[in-house]
C-alpha cells in the first residue's frame, strides 16, 4: 500500500509552482531514511505529475494535538529523538527541510513519527547559505525571520511556544525544548551530537531507536477503512479542505478526457494559439520531469 500524490501540470505553471515540485523530487530521489516519507515512484502524463510515496495512516501530529491527545513523556521523548535522527540524516545529504512543524510529521500504524514535505527544502552547497525567507512563520528560526524586518527583534513565538510546551508533564524535557527554541542560534542545540548530550536523553538507546525496536507510547487507532473514506480519519476535514473536496479532474475520467484533449488539439492551428507559453511550458515540463523507479 503506499499514498499517491498528484498534481496538475497547468496549475504548478500558473501558480509558479514548478520549480518547487522539480525541486522536491530531485531531493527525494536521492534520499531514503526509516523516519521520512520516502519517495517510490515518480512519473508523469500529458495532464499530471505523480509521487508514490509510503503510506502514513496515522495522522499528522497538528491533528492529534487538536484532538487534545495527551503525549506522555515518554512519547514526546521518542518523537524528539526520531526526528532528530531524520533532521541529522538530512544534514548529512547538505539538504535544510524547512517547514520542520506538526502538519508535517505523519504517524505510521505503530505511532513511529516520520517527517513529510519537501516542496520548499533546499539543498546546500559548500559555502553556501541559506538566507531565503521560507517556511511558516510560527516555526520559523527567529534569525530567518528577524533578517525580513527591519528593526525588528525576532518574533516572540519561540519563547511563547517554549512556556506551553513544557507546562505541565515534560518538565523533565524542558531543557532539550528550551535548548531547542534558544533565540541566539550559537546556543541553539542544532545537532544530533547536542541532543545525545541533553540530561533528559541520557537513556535513550539511539541503534535500537534508529531499528524502530523502541515502542511509541501512542499508537493512532488506525483502520485501512479510512482511506476509503470511513467515518474515522486522522485528518481534519475542515482544515485540509482542499484535500477534501471532489477532485475537478479526476483520474477515473482521465482516459476519456486526454482522448478529447488529443483531438482538439490536433484539429487547430496550433501557431495562432494563444496558449503557446503554456504549451512550451508543458513541454519543457514533458521534457524535463525525471521518471523514478527505487526498485531499480
Amino acid at each position: 500500500m503506499y499514498a499517491m500524490k498528484y498534481m496538475n501540470k497547468q496549475h504548478c505553471i500558473e501558480r509558479d509552482e514548478v520549480r518547487n515540485v522539480f525541486r522536491e523530487l530531485e531531493i527525494l530521489q536521492e534520499i531514503e531514511h526509516v523516519f521520512l516519507v520516502n519517495l517510490w515512484y515518480s512519473f508523469q502524463d500529458e495532464e499530471d505529475m505523480f509521487m508514490v510515496v509510503d503510506l502514513l495512516l496515522g495522522g499528522d501530529l497538528r491533528y492529534h494535538l487538536q484532538q487534545n491527545v495527551q503525549f506522555s513523556e515518554d512519547t514526546v521523548r521518542l518523537y524528539i529523538c526520531e526526528m532528530a535522527l531524520a533532521l541529522d540524516y538530512l544534514r548529512s545529504q547538505h539538504i535544510i527541510h524547512r517547514d520542520v512543524k506538526p502538519d508535517n510529521i505523519l504517524l505510521d500504524e505503530q505511532g513511529h513519527a516520520h517527517l513529510t514535505d519537501f516542496n520548499i527544502a533546499t539543498i546546500i552547497k559548500d559555502g553556501e547559505r541559506a538566507t531565503a525567507l521560507a517556511g511558516t512563520k510560527a516555526y520559523m528560526a527567529p534569525e530567518i525571520f528577524q533578517s525580513f524586518v527591519s528593526g525588528g527583534s525576532g518574533p516572540a513565538g519561540p519563547r511563547l511556544l517554549a512556556h506551553r510546551g513544557c507546562a505541565g508533564r515534560g518538565r523533565h524535557l524542558t531543557w532539550v525544548v528550551f535548548q531547542l527554541l534558544t533565540v541566539d542560534p550559537k546556543h541553539r542545540a542544532s545537532s544530533l551530537q547536542d541532543m545525545q548530550a541533553a540530561p533528559s536523553l541520557a537513556g535513550v538507546l539511539w541503534q535500537d531507536l534508529s531499528e524502530k525496536k523502541v515502542a511509541p507510547g501512542f499508537v493512532p487507532n488506525v483502520s485501512l477503512r479510512a482511506v476509503v473514506g470511513a467515518p474515522r480519519l486522522h485528518c481534519d476535514p475542515t482544515f485540509e479542505l482542499e484535500e477534501m473536496i471532489p477532485e475537478s479532474r479526476p483520474l477515473h475520467k482521465k482516459k476519456k478526457r486526454l482522448a478529447k484533449n488529443r483531438s482538439r488539439d490536433s484539429s487547430r492551428d496550433s501557431s495562432q494559439s494563444e496558449n503557446d507559453y503554456l504549451q512550451d511550458c508543458l513541454d519543457a515540463i514533458q521534457q524535463d520531469f525525471v521518471i523514478f523507479n527505487r526498485e531499480k
